[in-house]
């Protein structure tokens, strides 16, 4: 089964985590299938907070993968992001 979970990363007390779509029996930090956001909490206007591919989230989740919860609410705040984005 396939799950889009947080993949942590970064220093201690500084984390960065990226969004990836990996095998649910893989670890935390183990073995993905694809890469597909990221996500800074510490940002602070400096760099964008959520990075997320929609498209390939879409995806992923089309093809059956199950989001975490923590992801799930990711996915919806980046969705309202671009929902409220001017159009260019």
């Amino acid at each position: 089964m396939l799950r889009i979970r947080l993949q942590r990363h970064g220093a201690a007390h500084a984390p960065n985590y990226r969004l990836v779509v990996c095998e649910s029996t893989a670890r935390r930090d183990g073995r993905f299938v694809e890469i597909v956001g990221s996500y800074n909490p510490a940002a602070k206007g400096k760099t964008e907070p959520l990075k997320v591919a929609l498209d390939r989230v879409d995806y992923w989740l089309k093809c059956g993968a199950q989001p975490s919860e923590t992801v799930a609410s990711l996915i919806k705040r980046a969705r309202k992001e671009v929902a409220a984005a001017p159009a260019a």
